[in-house]
């Protein structure tokens, strides 16, 4: 008997709360509930998530990084290769990952991780515009959440590894059914987070909730699964500037410079968005929106042509 599967949610899930999927069989029309697994994600690649968990890790050994990142020759491969890019202009190339360490620093190197990750885990599913759109987005709102971070009090590695993850539902979701959420993000218009409605109707479950299953499965730090799971909610409103807000502005501005995570995304004006940054952020982040796409566009193409 074939079945029509989608996942279903009540409200958001809780951290470390199992989610299960609805599967319909044709003849008896009645739903069971499975769990995630059932849906057999390909695995995000293992080193990366690694990496995270390594990097929250206080006592962590740099050796240990450095050994975990070459265990996986491949990945270590594209490591290199990303980190000798246009995009860090290195003086010197490592031939090495101790030495891009030694170089680049760890906590760059852990962002350079999760964009290889994040690049092997869409895979094939790059090859529509539409998800190749989505993977810029994520890389646009990356690099202004770490420029952002940079004028301000935020650690920029991990205002970048926040930007780069903030879609992680959205990569999920492309992965289970990669033709459907193609024509989803071609033909939706609207907000950003209309989005999600639109989710649920083909999934029953949107990219947000997705993402915060995926953060609580591997163990990262809550402050991700905050990025991740709540980035469409609205900016609050008490003054309080955290990797949260700074990662739903980045994300907003993206859409406002030509990135959007959908062509028919209808983002705020970008003197709208700088109007709402911290006062510091917003004297010394001094970027007008084609210099900043500009300048996205050719770290893009650093980042896709290493």
């Amino acid at each position: 008997m074939r079945h029509a599967c989608a996942l279903v949610a009540s409200g958001r899930a809780k951290r470390g709360s199992t989610v299960g999927i609805a599967v319909t069989g044709e003849r008896n029309g009645q739903a069971t509930n499975l769990p995630w697994a059932y849906l057999h994600l390909p695995p995000f690649p293992q080193v990366a998530v690694r990496v995270l968990q390594l990097a929250n890790n206080e006592n962590v050994q740099l050796h240990q990084l450095c050994d975990l990142i070459a265990s996986d020759p491949a990945f270590a491969s594209e490591v290199l290769t990303v980190a000798n890019s246009l995009l860090y202009a290195p003086r010197y190339p490592s031939t090495s990952i101790l030495q891009a360490v030694a170089v680049l620093g760890a906590n760059t190197l852990q962002g350079m991780c999760v964009t290889v990750g994040v690049r092997a885990y869409l895979g094939k599913t790059m090859s529509y515009p539409a998800m190749r759109s989505l993977w810029r987005h994520n890389l646009a709102s990356a690099i202004i959440a770490q420029r952002l971070a940079e004028v301000g009090f935020l650690d920029k590695d991990m205002a970048y590894t926040s930007g780069i993850l903030h879609d992680i539902g959205r990569m999920a979701l492309a992965v289970i059914q990669p033709k459907g959420y193609a024509a989803l993000l071609e033909t939706h218009h609207g907000a950003a987070d209309s989005m999600l409605d639109a989710e649920r109707g083909l999934f029953g479950w949107d990219h947000c909730e997705t993402g915060r299953q995926l953060i609580g499965n591997w163990k990262l730090p809550d402050s991700l699964e905050a990025v991740v799971a709540d980035h469409h909610l609205p900016r609050r409103t008490d003054g309080a500037w955290d990797l949260g807000e700074l990662v739903k502005v980045s994300c907003a501005m993206a859409g406002a410079v030509g990135y959007g995570a959908f062509p028919g995304c209808q983002s705020p004006e970008f003197a709208a968005l700088l109007d709402v940054l911290p006062a510091r952020e917003h004297r010394l982040f001094q970027a007008d929106p084609e210099t900043l796409r500009q300048q996205i566009a050719e770290s893009i193409h650093a980042i896709e042509s290493a």
